[in-house]
């Protein structure tokens, strides 16, 4: 099914004192542009949280954004008194065969304490981090959903342009009869006027005759478009999404509406080649969303 690059997802989590919430927000984008917005303690998860955004999401300026708070018990600094001790023993036997003098080293041991704990709490444990994923799933499929959803949205508009080009075409194969006939009628009168002329060339003439046919022959033209149309179609009825593929479907029937029109030389018959232009001008904008 044909997926906006448009989504949204967000999922939250709480369990144990456990704060988890994470936040995806994707745009159109040729190629996959990440922004990430995450804690310290998941930098070394970083090539692991883009590797799992590329497989669900494949394309798309996405924004992510992870908040993640432990118990207020693990935040604070809850050290022991063997920790403390064993700090502030190593300090005073330093200090004393160096001869220096040390105050406050009571404070000092336990600074040093807190920041190695510190330290240590920047780093997931992996119950922390299989917890943290499974939120992180839960608001990736979100956004898929949303996807799905505008996708469709995407694909009815696609189909109604594509059925109005369709329509102005037909219109157009019936103009193009009466169009045919005027030129036969006008070629045939132009003919009667030539032939009271007893030095005209008539191998010259039948030439220019040819010649002005042709140029002004849409048949192909016609074929090829309503081919590129049915594919078109086609495409928005498969189970995969392919906005590429329907950009270059939209020009090459850009393609074959541009010819029409240069070689038509009919009002009415230019007036739907306008429409045509108008709606291929949409499915081109819509097909750039579409991932």
């Amino acid at each position: 099914m044909l997926q906006s690059m448009t989504g949204y997802g967000k999922a939250q989590s709480e369990q144990n004192g456990y704060q988890i919430e994470v936040e995806i927000k994707t745009l159109n984008s040729k190629f996959l542009d990440v922004s990430l917005r995450m804690p310290k303690e998941l930098n070394e998860k970083e090539l692991e949280i883009r590797a799992l955004l590329q497989e669900h999401l494949e394309r798309g300026k996405v924004s992510l954004t992870i908040n993640f708070q432990r118990p207020a018990h693990l935040q604070t600094a809850n050290l022991d008194e063997k920790t403390i001790s064993a700090y502030y023993q190593n300090l005073l036997e330093i200090s004393q065969k160096l001869g220096a003098t040390v105050p406050n080293l009571f404070e000092l041991a336990v600074e040093i304490a807190e920041k190695n704990q510190q330290t240590t709490m920047q780093t997931l444990n992996e119950e922390e981090w299989l917890w943290l994923k499974e939120t992180f799933l839960q608001a990736l499929e979100r956004c898929k959903e949303f996807r799905l959803h505008e996708g469709a949205v995407i694909r009815d508009k696609l189909r109604e342009y594509a059925q109005n080009i369709q329509n102005a075409l037909q219109e157009i194969e019936k103009q193009d009869r009466n169009r045919l006939e005027y030129i036969k009628q006008k070629l045939q009168s132009r003919l009667q006027e030539v032939l009271g002329d007893e030095n005209f060339d008539r191998n010259r003439l039948e030439q220019e005759m040819i010649f002005y046919t042709e140029r002004l022959d849409i048949t192909e033209e016609k074929v090829r478009l309503q081919k590129h149309i049915d594919y078109l179609l086609e495409v928005l009825a498969d189970k995969n999404s392919n906005g590429k593929k329907i950009n270059f479907i939209s020009q090459e029937m850009g393609r074959e509406i541009n010819t029409i029109g240069s070689k038509a030389n009919d009002a009415i018959i230019q007036r739907w080649v306008v429409v045509m232009k108008e709606e291929l001008e949409k499915i081109k904008e819509q097909s750039m969303n579409v991932l």
